[in-house]
């Protein structure tokens, strides 16, 4: 949204987890005088009625290599529906799945890993042969099959916590809305995942490194952006996309507001000044002061028009302030006020310019330019409340004349739902225009004045779910975020 000065806006089921099928296949070949050979371990580490979710771990047991592709055939018409840390290809039964940019190198005794949820029918049985590169991984098959497995799609949402196994992207794509964007400088959003979360610069030298989790699907390295920033400061130069959308948020640019930095840009945040733990480990958040902001203005698979989408993030709740506009979602891709519904975004502060709940704020509301809103009316709606939590949960989804708010304490308890109805009692926002840019700590136009603190966040294709949401919530409360 913008400034007043231009009047617009301004101022936002659950998996079942299994135990594991595995299949390990080895084998070595000498070809020529190089030796090649592969260990493939595959983890059906969730599945219910129609639908599952696989873990692959790909060790090279030859030579090094600087780029991969592992292909196999399914036995019983499964199909691969979504997959991260790579991509991938299917004709009928057989599937080729090609290393990541960042994943493609490996060392003799390394490993790759990817993820990939899938649709099968009748039986769900292990792929029975790999091959890396060309080379059969030869070598015998264990399978230990799931303990159990649901009768009927899960319809609540968990009374315990998921496994630390899953993350937020894993049961989103479980219920049916996948993850086209995930940003987290803090911990790994799927189960899989082991790339980078986000890239830091130091000014000593103006040399860049990535940060990423210490273990498969855990919490940031903090200890290595420490290590590389000690006697020096750093900033967040890039915010990895975790999904293989490459919808990697970097240096806003100029739009119909200019930011502080060279040639109009946005400044960057200071990757230090949000430390926190979570899980026990140290991580850093991102902390947006005035003139900060991260966009990409040319993504994949966001939603656009009147699309169905949905987008959740943690903030801090404690950090805030009346400024136009901290958001994080759907915005402009020209980087100017293009009109009313062309942004479908979260926003977290306490300006009342265009929108505001009950108390002083501050409030979750959707930022769908020209307009923040807490509900179905321009201006005061009694359902939003104001938040006092530290971390906070913020939740805004729309599909065709439907939207809702949802939010809560992202260290304990469930959601609330603030408003969940028709697209608000204004023209232009029904039919929504929405154009598929992603922003954050910024209105659509580049407005910059705003404040806060982004740890997590992801954008999904289609309407989540209350019970999807509400099993995302377990697992956030379940990451442990504490100060």
């Amino acid at each position: 949204m913008s400034s007043p000065r231009s009047r617009r806006r301004a101022l936002a089921a659950a998996t079942t987890a299994l135990a594991a099928a595995v299949a390990t296949v080895a084998g070595t070949h000498l070809a020529s005088a190089a030796t090649t050979g592969c260990s493939v371990t595959y983890t059906v580490s969730s599945q219910w009625p129609g639908g599952f979710g696989a873990a692959v771990s790909v060790t090279n047991l030859g030579d090094p290599v600087t780029s991969w592709k592992l292909t196999w055939a399914f036995g019983a018409g499964q199909t691969v529906t979504q997959l991260w840390n790579g991509s991938y290809t299917q004709s009928g039964a057989q599937v080729t799945v090609t290393n990541a940019a960042w994943n493609g190198s490996v060392a003799t005794g390394g490993t790759a890993q990817f993820g990939f949820n899938g649709s099968w029918t009748g039986s769900n049985p292990v792929p029975s042969s790999f091959a890396l590169n060309g080379v059969t991984c030869t070598g015998g098959t264990v399978t230990s099959p799931p303990t159990t497995t649901p009768t009927t799609p899960p319809t609540t949402s968990p009374t315990t916590p998921p496994p630390s196994t899953t993350g937020p992207c894993d049961l989103y794509a479980s219920g049916g809305t996948p993850c086209v964007a995930a940003h987290s400088t803090t911990r790994a959003l799927f189960g899989s995942y082991n790339g980078a979360l986000y890239q830091v610069r130091r000014s000593s030298d103006n040399t860049t490194k990535d940060i990423g989790v210490l273990t498969t699907g855990g919490v940031a390295n903090a200890a290595a952006q420490d290590s590389f920033c000690s006697g020096t400061s750093c900033v967040i130069t890039i915010i990895y996309d975790q999904t293989s959308r490459h919808n990697n948020l970097t240096q806003a640019p100029p739009g119909g507001f200019n930011g502080p930095a060279a040639g109009g840009y946005d400044n960057l945040a200071n990757a230090t000044a949000a430390p926190i733990t979570v899980g026990g480990q140290k991580a850093y958040g991102v902390y947006v002061a005035a003139g900060t902001g991260y966009r990409n203005n040319h993504t994949s698979g966001i939603a656009t028009g009147d699309a169905a989408e949905g987008m959740y993030a943690i903030f801090d709740g404690t950090h805030y302030n009346g400024g136009c506009c901290f958001d994080y979602g759907n915005a402009e891709t020209s980087s100017t006020d293009t009109g009313n519904g062309h942004m479908e975004a979260i926003y977290f502060g306490n300006i009342k310019v265009w929108g505001y709940g009950t108390g002083n704020g501050p409030w979750i509301m959707a930022d769908l330019e020209n307009g923040l809103y807490s509900g179905v009316n321009a201006g005061y709606n009694a359902n939003d409340p104001s938040i006092g939590n530290r971390f906070v949960t913020a939740i805004i989804k729309g599909q065709p004349n439907q939207w809702a708010i949802r939010g809560g304490n992202a260290q304990s308890g469930g959601l609330s739902t603030f408003y969940s109805g028709t697209r608000p009692n204004v023209s232009g926002y029904n039919p929504m225009h929405k154009e598929g840019a992603i922003i954050l700590g910024i209105g659509g136009d580049n407005s910059n004045g705003s404040a806060g603190t982004f740890y997590e966040g992801v954008m999904t294709s289609g309407y989540p779910s209350d019970a999807t949401e509400n099993a995302v919530q377990a697992n956030i409360t379940a990451a442990a975020y504490k100060s």
